[in-house]
Protein backbone atom coordinates (compact mmCIF):
# COMPACT_ATOMS: atom_id res chain seq x y z
CA UNK A 1 0.00 0.00 0.00
CA UNK A 2 3.31 2.68 0.61
CA UNK A 3 3.19 3.40 -3.43
CA UNK A 4 -0.59 3.75 -3.19
CA UNK A 5 -0.57 5.97 -0.26
CA UNK A 6 -3.50 5.46 2.30
CA UNK A 7 -6.53 3.46 1.48
CA UNK A 8 -9.23 6.01 2.27
CA UNK A 9 -13.28 5.80 3.04
CA UNK A 10 -15.14 8.38 1.43
CA UNK A 11 -18.13 8.38 3.84
CA UNK A 12 -18.68 8.87 7.32
CA UNK A 13 -20.79 5.49 8.00
CA UNK A 14 -19.79 3.51 10.49
CA UNK A 15 -21.18 0.27 9.14
CA UNK A 16 -19.08 1.34 6.16
CA UNK A 17 -16.12 1.34 8.58
CA UNK A 18 -17.01 -1.41 10.76
CA UNK A 19 -17.19 -3.56 7.28
CA UNK A 20 -13.96 -2.70 6.31
CA UNK A 21 -12.24 -3.51 9.57
CA UNK A 22 -13.90 -6.53 9.35
CA UNK A 23 -12.03 -7.33 6.02
CA UNK A 24 -8.67 -6.44 7.83
CA UNK A 25 -8.22 -3.41 5.90
CA UNK A 26 -6.27 -0.32 7.57
CA UNK A 27 -8.04 2.72 6.41
CA UNK A 28 -8.42 6.38 7.23
CA UNK A 29 -11.75 8.19 6.92
CA UNK A 30 -12.61 11.30 5.41
CA UNK A 31 -16.66 12.06 4.55
CA UNK A 32 -17.16 13.60 0.90
CA UNK A 33 -18.38 16.99 1.06
CA UNK A 34 -20.51 15.96 -1.49
CA UNK A 35 -24.11 16.53 -1.78
CA UNK A 36 -26.63 14.19 -2.90
CA UNK A 37 -29.74 15.11 -5.22
CA UNK A 38 -32.31 12.35 -4.83
CA UNK A 39 -34.96 14.28 -6.77
CA UNK A 40 -33.04 13.36 -9.94
CA UNK A 41 -33.71 9.74 -8.79
CA UNK A 42 -37.60 10.67 -7.94
CA UNK A 43 -38.23 12.18 -11.10
CA UNK A 44 -37.55 8.77 -12.70
CA UNK A 45 -33.98 8.25 -13.01
CA UNK A 46 -31.53 5.19 -13.01
CA UNK A 47 -31.26 4.17 -9.58
CA UNK A 48 -28.19 1.96 -10.65
CA UNK A 49 -26.81 5.24 -12.84
CA UNK A 50 -27.84 7.37 -9.45
CA UNK A 51 -25.49 5.29 -7.22
CA UNK A 52 -22.52 4.65 -9.60
CA UNK A 53 -22.46 8.50 -10.58
CA UNK A 54 -22.76 9.20 -6.51
CA UNK A 55 -20.24 6.95 -5.61
CA UNK A 56 -17.75 8.03 -8.51
CA UNK A 57 -18.17 11.63 -7.51
CA UNK A 58 -17.62 11.11 -3.50
CA UNK A 59 -14.65 9.27 -4.53
CA UNK A 60 -13.38 11.82 -6.50
CA UNK A 61 -14.07 14.65 -4.18
CA UNK A 62 -11.74 13.35 -1.62
CA UNK A 63 -8.87 12.23 -3.74
CA UNK A 64 -8.63 15.70 -4.52
CA UNK A 65 -7.40 16.53 -1.33
CA UNK A 66 -4.32 13.78 -1.52
CA UNK A 67 -1.31 13.35 -3.71
CA UNK A 68 -1.45 9.33 -3.15
CA UNK A 69 -4.37 7.63 -2.00
CA UNK A 70 -6.71 5.00 -2.88
CA UNK A 71 -10.52 6.31 -2.27
CA UNK A 72 -13.15 4.16 -1.74
CA UNK A 73 -16.78 6.11 -2.51
CA UNK A 74 -20.21 4.24 -2.09
CA UNK A 75 -23.93 5.46 -2.22
CA UNK A 76 -26.55 3.20 -1.57
CA UNK A 77 -30.46 4.18 -2.12
CA UNK A 78 -33.72 1.51 -1.61
CA UNK A 79 -36.82 1.17 -3.98
CA UNK A 80 -39.77 -0.35 -4.19
CA UNK A 81 -41.62 -0.65 -7.19
CA UNK A 82 -39.49 1.88 -8.79
CA UNK A 83 -40.17 4.30 -6.05
CA UNK A 84 -37.09 5.80 -4.21
CA UNK A 85 -36.63 5.47 -0.06
CA UNK A 86 -34.84 7.80 1.28
CA UNK A 87 -34.11 7.81 5.01
CA UNK A 88 -36.90 8.32 6.92
CA UNK A 89 -37.12 12.40 8.54
CA UNK A 90 -38.26 11.25 11.80
CA UNK A 91 -39.96 8.58 13.68
CA UNK A 92 -43.67 9.13 11.41
CA UNK A 93 -42.15 9.20 8.35
CA UNK A 94 -40.21 5.74 9.47
CA UNK A 95 -43.57 4.02 10.09
CA UNK A 96 -44.89 4.61 7.27
CA UNK A 97 -41.87 3.58 5.04
CA UNK A 98 -42.39 0.12 7.32
CA UNK A 99 -45.64 0.00 6.39
CA UNK A 100 -44.88 0.47 2.23
CA UNK A 101 -42.32 -2.55 2.79
CA UNK A 102 -44.63 -4.64 5.07
CA UNK A 103 -44.68 -7.96 3.16
CA UNK A 104 -43.37 -7.48 -0.15
CA UNK A 105 -39.63 -6.94 -1.87
CA UNK A 106 -37.73 -4.22 -2.54
CA UNK A 107 -34.65 -3.18 -3.72
CA UNK A 108 -30.77 -2.28 -2.37
CA UNK A 109 -28.72 -0.41 -4.73
CA UNK A 110 -25.10 -0.04 -3.50
CA UNK A 111 -22.59 2.11 -5.89
CA UNK A 112 -19.54 1.91 -5.50
CA UNK A 113 -16.11 3.57 -6.66
CA UNK A 114 -12.42 3.16 -6.31
CA UNK A 115 -9.95 6.00 -7.42
CA UNK A 116 -6.86 6.96 -7.33
CA UNK A 117 -5.21 10.26 -6.45
CA UNK A 118 -1.99 11.70 -7.97
CA UNK A 119 0.09 10.42 -10.09
CA UNK A 120 0.12 8.65 -12.49
CA UNK A 121 -3.23 8.52 -13.28
CA UNK A 122 -5.42 4.85 -13.34
CA UNK A 123 -8.93 4.45 -14.43
CA UNK A 124 -11.14 4.46 -11.60
CA UNK A 125 -13.27 1.37 -11.05
CA UNK A 126 -17.25 1.85 -10.51
CA UNK A 127 -19.89 -1.03 -9.81
CA UNK A 128 -23.28 -1.65 -8.71
CA UNK A 129 -24.64 -4.19 -7.15
CA UNK A 130 -28.07 -5.02 -6.13
CA UNK A 131 -30.22 -6.84 -3.76
CA UNK A 132 -33.47 -7.96 -3.07
CA UNK A 133 -34.78 -7.81 -0.10
CA UNK A 134 -38.46 -9.17 1.65
CA UNK A 135 -39.94 -8.41 4.51
CA UNK A 136 -42.27 -10.64 6.62
CA UNK A 137 -45.66 -8.78 7.25
CA UNK A 138 -45.73 -6.53 10.36
CA UNK A 139 -48.25 -5.60 12.32
CA UNK A 140 -48.88 -2.34 13.34
CA UNK A 141 -47.69 -2.75 16.76
CA UNK A 142 -44.27 -3.72 16.19
CA UNK A 143 -44.13 -1.08 13.37
CA UNK A 144 -44.83 1.36 16.28
CA UNK A 145 -42.10 -0.70 18.53
CA UNK A 146 -39.29 -0.76 15.89
CA UNK A 147 -39.34 2.94 14.67
CA UNK A 148 -40.21 4.14 18.17
CA UNK A 149 -36.38 2.32 19.26
CA UNK A 150 -34.98 5.08 16.62
CA UNK A 151 -32.40 2.60 14.50
CA UNK A 152 -34.48 3.85 11.48
CA UNK A 153 -34.11 7.45 11.30
CA UNK A 154 -30.78 7.14 9.79
CA UNK A 155 -30.77 4.15 7.13
CA UNK A 156 -32.28 4.39 3.67
CA UNK A 157 -35.28 2.52 3.45
CA UNK A 158 -36.22 3.41 7.32
CA UNK A 159 -34.49 0.08 8.64
CA UNK A 160 -31.36 -1.78 9.73
CA UNK A 161 -30.64 -5.13 8.66
CA UNK A 162 -27.72 -5.74 10.55
CA UNK A 163 -28.97 -4.48 13.85
CA UNK A 164 -32.71 -4.96 15.16
CA UNK A 165 -34.36 -4.69 12.00
CA UNK A 166 -32.85 -8.03 11.11
CA UNK A 167 -36.13 -9.96 12.39
CA UNK A 168 -38.14 -7.65 9.97
CA UNK A 169 -36.69 -9.16 6.96
CA UNK A 170 -38.07 -12.83 5.64
CA UNK A 171 -35.48 -12.83 2.93
CA UNK A 172 -32.73 -12.00 0.38
CA UNK A 173 -31.64 -12.47 -2.75
CA UNK A 174 -28.17 -11.28 -2.87
CA UNK A 175 -25.29 -9.21 -1.63
CA UNK A 176 -26.26 -9.67 2.27
CA UNK A 177 -23.06 -6.82 3.02
CA UNK A 178 -24.57 -4.62 -0.05
CA UNK A 179 -27.77 -4.24 2.26
CA UNK A 180 -25.76 -3.39 5.22
CA UNK A 181 -24.32 -0.49 2.81
CA UNK A 182 -21.07 -1.92 1.49
CA UNK A 183 -21.01 -5.31 -0.88
CA UNK A 184 -17.54 -6.41 0.35
CA UNK A 185 -17.34 -9.33 -2.24
CA UNK A 186 -17.23 -6.15 -5.53
CA UNK A 187 -15.30 -4.08 -3.61
CA UNK A 188 -13.01 -6.51 -3.05
CA UNK A 189 -12.08 -7.44 -6.39
CA UNK A 190 -12.32 -3.80 -7.44
CA UNK A 191 -9.30 -3.16 -4.63
CA UNK A 192 -7.43 -6.37 -5.98
CA UNK A 193 -7.71 -4.73 -9.61
CA UNK A 194 -5.19 -1.72 -7.55
CA UNK A 195 -3.04 -4.77 -6.52
CA UNK A 196 -4.58 -4.25 -2.55
CA UNK A 197 -3.55 -7.49 -0.69
CA UNK A 198 -4.71 -7.01 2.80
CA UNK A 199 -3.86 -10.84 3.85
Amino acid sequence: MSELGPLVLASASPRREALLRQIGLAFEVRPSEVEEQPSLLAAGGDPGEFVRQYAYQKALDVATHYERALVIGADTVVTLEGELLGKPAGERQAREMLALLSGRTHEVHTGLAVVKAGLPAAHPRVAQVVTQVTFRELDPAEIRGYAATGEPLDKAGGYGIQGKGAVLVAGIEGDYYNVVGLPLATLWEMLRYFGVRPW
